[in-house]
């Protein structure tokens, strides 16, 4: 439970999250939503990771993260985000990525 509590406790984290709200992202992706390095991206992946509010999958070249919804904390960070006005473009922009990617074919 402190591992969650700490991956929520970092404003970049929560926003990788509400990214992540509608669509798997690859960590390029993800890395050009943020004006920090992509390595500083990476430990914000990884801590989500640990905390198991991600998963990862490796596809080729590319590692995909997506949410494991079935986390309590993702439940609670959802509801804390449809108030969050920070949050809802993101989310915004994460379900027009996830229609893109119906719309095209790739996942």
């Amino acid at each position: 439970m402190q591992r969650v509590f700490e991956a929520l406790a970092s404003a970049p984290r929560r926003k990788i999250l509400a990214y992540l709200a509608h669509a798997e992202l690859n960590a390029g992706e993800i890395a050009a939503r943020f004006e920090i390095s992509k390595p500083a991206v990476s430990q914000h992946l990884s801590v989500l990771e640990n905390a198991g509010l991600i998963v990862s999958e490796k596809r080729g070249q590319y590692v995909y993260y997506r949410l494991v919804p079935e986390s309590l904390a993702n439940t609670l960070n959802s509801y804390v985000q449809e108030v969050c006005p920070v949050s809802r473009p993101l989310k915004a922009e994460s379900a027009a990525i996830a229609q893109r990617k119906v719309d095209t074919g790739s996942r």
